[in-house]
Protein backbone atom coordinates (compact mmCIF):
# COMPACT_ATOMS: atom_id res chain seq x y z
CA UNK A 1 0.00 0.00 0.00
CA UNK A 2 1.34 3.54 -0.96
CA UNK A 3 1.04 5.45 2.50
CA UNK A 4 0.50 9.14 1.44
CA UNK A 5 1.17 11.98 4.60
CA UNK A 6 -2.62 12.40 5.51
CA UNK A 7 -2.57 8.43 5.74
CA UNK A 8 0.07 8.50 8.21
CA UNK A 9 -0.67 11.75 10.14
CA UNK A 10 -4.33 9.82 10.70
CA UNK A 11 -2.54 6.59 11.92
CA UNK A 12 -0.47 8.47 14.20
CA UNK A 13 -2.56 10.38 16.05
CA UNK A 14 -5.16 7.07 16.06
CA UNK A 15 -2.11 5.19 17.80
CA UNK A 16 -1.31 8.01 20.25
CA UNK A 17 -5.12 8.79 20.96
CA UNK A 18 -5.17 4.30 21.36
CA UNK A 19 -2.37 4.00 23.57
CA UNK A 20 -3.54 7.23 25.99
CA UNK A 21 -6.97 6.15 26.46
CA UNK A 22 -6.99 2.42 25.90
CA UNK A 23 -3.48 1.33 27.34
CA UNK A 24 -2.79 -2.44 26.42
CA UNK A 25 -4.97 -5.30 24.57
CA UNK A 26 -8.17 -4.81 23.80
CA UNK A 27 -10.48 -2.67 22.23
CA UNK A 28 -10.50 1.09 23.01
CA UNK A 29 -13.98 2.83 25.16
CA UNK A 30 -15.09 4.29 21.34
CA UNK A 31 -18.74 4.07 22.60
CA UNK A 32 -17.21 6.59 25.76
CA UNK A 33 -16.45 9.06 22.03
CA UNK A 34 -18.12 11.71 20.49
CA UNK A 35 -15.56 13.68 18.21
CA UNK A 36 -17.64 16.34 15.86
CA UNK A 37 -15.66 15.97 13.10
CA UNK A 38 -16.56 12.93 10.39
CA UNK A 39 -13.41 12.49 8.04
CA UNK A 40 -13.38 10.14 4.63
CA UNK A 41 -9.89 9.35 3.78
CA UNK A 42 -10.77 6.16 1.73
CA UNK A 43 -10.70 3.23 4.12
CA UNK A 44 -12.70 0.07 2.74
CA UNK A 45 -13.09 -3.40 4.64
CA UNK A 46 -14.38 -6.09 2.06
CA UNK A 47 -16.27 -9.16 1.98
CA UNK A 48 -13.24 -11.33 3.62
CA UNK A 49 -12.21 -8.72 6.16
CA UNK A 50 -9.47 -7.27 4.32
CA UNK A 51 -8.94 -3.36 5.07
CA UNK A 52 -8.24 -1.23 2.27
CA UNK A 53 -7.32 2.40 1.90
CA UNK A 54 -8.08 4.13 -1.08
CA UNK A 55 -8.00 1.13 -3.10
CA UNK A 56 -4.22 -0.30 -1.91
CA UNK A 57 -4.67 -3.79 0.94
CA UNK A 58 -3.15 -2.63 4.00
CA UNK A 59 -1.11 -5.44 4.98
CA UNK A 60 0.03 -4.52 8.10
CA UNK A 61 -1.26 -6.73 10.55
CA UNK A 62 -0.59 -4.43 13.71
CA UNK A 63 -2.03 -1.09 11.94
CA UNK A 64 -5.18 -3.35 11.28
CA UNK A 65 -5.41 -4.47 14.68
CA UNK A 66 -5.24 -0.90 15.83
CA UNK A 67 -7.98 0.31 13.42
CA UNK A 68 -10.03 -2.50 14.24
CA UNK A 69 -9.87 -1.58 17.87
CA UNK A 70 -11.22 2.18 17.15
CA UNK A 71 -14.21 0.54 15.30
CA UNK A 72 -17.60 1.23 16.01
CA UNK A 73 -21.14 1.05 13.94
CA UNK A 74 -23.08 3.97 14.41
CA UNK A 75 -26.67 4.52 12.58
CA UNK A 76 -24.60 6.53 9.62
CA UNK A 77 -22.30 3.44 8.75
CA UNK A 78 -18.84 1.99 10.39
CA UNK A 79 -16.09 4.50 12.04
CA UNK A 80 -12.52 4.92 13.12
CA UNK A 81 -13.17 6.91 16.34
CA UNK A 82 -10.99 8.43 18.98
CA UNK A 83 -11.41 11.97 21.52
CA UNK A 84 -11.06 14.24 19.03
CA UNK A 85 -11.71 12.39 15.52
CA UNK A 86 -14.10 10.38 13.34
CA UNK A 87 -13.22 8.59 10.16
CA UNK A 88 -15.53 7.02 8.04
CA UNK A 89 -15.09 2.86 7.04
CA UNK A 90 -16.79 1.72 4.11
CA UNK A 91 -18.06 -2.14 4.97
CA UNK A 92 -18.70 -4.46 2.38
CA UNK A 93 -20.87 -7.26 4.51
CA UNK A 94 -18.92 -7.48 8.33
CA UNK A 95 -15.58 -5.92 9.60
CA UNK A 96 -14.37 -9.25 10.70
CA UNK A 97 -14.61 -12.71 9.27
CA UNK A 98 -14.48 -16.21 11.17
CA UNK A 99 -11.46 -18.17 9.85
CA UNK A 100 -11.55 -20.78 12.08
CA UNK A 101 -13.92 -23.06 14.30
CA UNK A 102 -14.02 -25.07 17.03
CA UNK A 103 -16.64 -26.88 19.63
CA UNK A 104 -15.84 -27.21 22.94
CA UNK A 105 -18.34 -28.85 25.97
CA UNK A 106 -19.33 -25.84 28.37
CA UNK A 107 -21.58 -25.55 32.05
CA UNK A 108 -24.36 -24.84 29.82
CA UNK A 109 -23.78 -27.17 27.19
CA UNK A 110 -21.65 -27.61 23.68
CA UNK A 111 -20.11 -23.60 22.95
CA UNK A 112 -18.67 -22.92 19.54
CA UNK A 113 -15.25 -20.95 19.72
CA UNK A 114 -15.09 -19.04 16.74
CA UNK A 115 -11.59 -17.00 15.64
CA UNK A 116 -11.52 -13.96 13.55
CA UNK A 117 -9.21 -12.83 10.44
CA UNK A 118 -8.01 -10.50 13.90
CA UNK A 119 -7.01 -13.52 16.24
CA UNK A 120 -10.00 -13.16 18.57
CA UNK A 121 -11.19 -15.37 20.21
CA UNK A 122 -15.38 -15.36 20.83
CA UNK A 123 -17.70 -17.93 22.37
CA UNK A 124 -21.24 -17.63 20.92
CA UNK A 125 -23.55 -17.42 23.41
CA UNK A 126 -25.85 -14.71 24.93
CA UNK A 127 -23.46 -11.95 25.02
CA UNK A 128 -21.76 -12.72 21.51
CA UNK A 129 -25.12 -14.48 19.85
CA UNK A 130 -24.95 -15.90 16.18
CA UNK A 131 -28.04 -14.46 13.73
CA UNK A 132 -28.23 -16.40 10.03
CA UNK A 133 -29.52 -14.60 6.84
CA UNK A 134 -30.21 -16.28 3.44
CA UNK A 135 -29.44 -14.97 0.27
CA UNK A 136 -29.86 -15.82 -2.93
CA UNK A 137 -26.35 -16.27 -4.25
CA UNK A 138 -24.41 -17.19 -1.24
CA UNK A 139 -26.90 -19.67 0.76
CA UNK A 140 -26.83 -19.50 4.51
CA UNK A 141 -24.78 -16.95 5.96
CA UNK A 142 -23.94 -16.61 9.48
CA UNK A 143 -22.81 -14.09 11.75
CA UNK A 144 -21.51 -13.83 15.02
CA UNK A 145 -21.41 -10.64 17.46
CA UNK A 146 -18.08 -9.44 18.06
CA UNK A 147 -18.75 -6.47 20.27
CA UNK A 148 -21.42 -3.72 20.14
CA UNK A 149 -23.08 -3.85 16.89
CA UNK A 150 -19.80 -5.46 15.14
CA UNK A 151 -20.06 -8.56 13.68
CA UNK A 152 -18.03 -11.52 12.02
CA UNK A 153 -19.49 -13.37 9.12
CA UNK A 154 -18.57 -17.00 9.31
CA UNK A 155 -17.07 -18.50 6.24
CA UNK A 156 -18.80 -20.71 3.89
CA UNK A 157 -17.30 -23.98 4.88
CA UNK A 158 -17.59 -22.99 8.17
CA UNK A 159 -21.35 -22.22 7.83
CA UNK A 160 -21.45 -26.21 6.68
CA UNK A 161 -20.36 -27.42 9.61
CA UNK A 162 -22.26 -25.42 11.65
CA UNK A 163 -25.37 -26.13 9.99
CA UNK A 164 -24.17 -29.75 10.63
CA UNK A 165 -24.25 -29.59 14.48
CA UNK A 166 -27.51 -27.78 14.42
CA UNK A 167 -30.89 -29.42 16.20
CA UNK A 168 -34.95 -29.39 16.23
CA UNK A 169 -36.13 -26.79 19.59
CA UNK A 170 -39.00 -24.97 20.28
CA UNK A 171 -38.47 -21.21 20.34
CA UNK A 172 -40.89 -18.68 20.63
CA UNK A 173 -43.79 -21.57 20.16
CA UNK A 174 -42.75 -22.29 16.84
CA UNK A 175 -40.59 -25.57 16.18
CA UNK A 176 -37.33 -24.63 14.75
CA UNK A 177 -33.86 -25.88 13.17
CA UNK A 178 -30.98 -23.78 14.67
CA UNK A 179 -27.42 -24.25 16.91
CA UNK A 180 -27.29 -23.90 20.32
CA UNK A 181 -24.02 -22.37 21.92
CA UNK A 182 -23.14 -21.39 25.19
CA UNK A 183 -26.78 -22.31 26.80
CA UNK A 184 -28.36 -20.59 23.89
CA UNK A 185 -30.24 -21.44 20.97
CA UNK A 186 -30.23 -19.62 17.74
CA UNK A 187 -32.88 -20.47 15.34
CA UNK A 188 -31.99 -20.63 11.77
CA UNK A 189 -35.26 -21.76 9.73
CA UNK A 190 -38.68 -23.33 10.95
CA UNK A 191 -38.85 -27.16 10.67
CA UNK A 192 -41.86 -26.88 8.42
CA UNK A 193 -40.10 -25.04 5.84
CA UNK A 194 -36.69 -27.27 5.91
CA UNK A 195 -39.55 -30.36 5.53
CA UNK A 196 -41.27 -28.69 2.75
CA UNK A 197 -37.46 -28.12 0.87
CA UNK A 198 -36.70 -31.57 1.89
Amino acid sequence: MMADAGFEQTVSGMAAAARKWAPGDGPAPVHLWNPPVLRDIGLRIDSEGRWFHQGGAINRPRMVKLFAALLRKDPQGHVLVTPVEKVAVEVEDAPFAVRDMRREAGPGGAVFVLRTNLDEEIAAGPDHPLRFERAARDGLKPYVRVRGDLWARVSRSLAVALAECGEMRESDGRLMFGVASGGAFFPIAPAEGLEASS
